[in-house]
C-alpha cells in the first residue's frame, strides 16, 4: 500500500495540527457558563496579506470569508515566527552558557595545575624534613656513641693500683 505521507508539502503537518486545536475549541454557538467573563480576544489587522488579493467574480461573502480564514492563518504565521525568534534567542542563550562553560572548565584546569603544583611542593618538602630527620638521628646516634666510649674504656682499663705507703 502506499505511503500517504509521500508527496505531502512539509505545511501539512503543521495545518493537521492547526486544525486538531480548532476542534478541540468549543463550537461557536456552545452555551457559555454565566460565571465566566468574555474572552479577550485580538482583532486581527484589517489589511489582509500581500501574497493573497482578491479573484474577480468572487462573492462578497466568499470575500469577507476568504479574508478571515487569511488572517487567521497569518496570524498563526507570525507566532510561528515569533517562537523562531524565541528559539534563536535560546540558542544564543546556551552559546553563552557554553563559552562560559569552557571558560568554567579553563580555570578548573589551572586550579588542578596549581593544586598538583602545590602537592609536588609538600611532597618534596617532607622528603628533605625526613632526609634531615634521619641525618640528626645519625648524628645524634654517633655523637652518643662517641660519648659512651670513653666512659666504657674509663670502665674497661685496668685500674693502677697505688702501693700502699709503709
Amino acid at each position: 500500500m502506499a505511503d500517504p505521507t509521500i508527496g505531502r508539502a512539509p505545511t501539512d503537518e503543521i495545518e493537521r495540527a492547526i486544525e486538531a486545536e480548532f476542534r478541540k475549541r468549543p463550537a461557536v454557538h456552545a452555551p457559555r457558563p454565566v460565571n465566566l467573563a468574555p474572552p479577550s480576544v485580538v482583532a486581527p489587522a484589517l489589511e489582509m496579506p500581500d501574497y493573497v488579493e482578491h479573484h474577480e467574480g468572487a462573492t462578497e461573502i466568499g470575500k469577507l470569508s476568504a479574508e478571515a480564514v487569511v488572517r487567521e492563518y497569518e496570524a498563526a504565521a507570525k507566532e510561528i515566527e515569533a517562537m523562531g525568534a524565541e528559539l534563536i534567542e535560546r540558542v544564543t542563550q546556551c552559546e553563552t552558557m557554553t563559552r562560559n562553560a569552557l571558560a568554567v572548565t579553563e580555570e578548573l584546569k589551572d586550579t588542578a595545575k596549581r593544586y598538583r603544583e602545590e602537592a609536588k611542593r609538600v611532597f618534596l618538602q617532607i622528603e628533605e624534613c625526613s632526609q634531615i630527620s634521619a641525618e640528626v638521628r645519625k648524628t645524634c646516634i654517633e655523637l652518643k656513641e662517641k660519648i659512651a666510649v670513653p666512659a666504657t674504656i674509663d670502665r674497661l682499663k685496668p685500674k693502677k693500683v697505688k702501693p700502699e705507703s709503709p
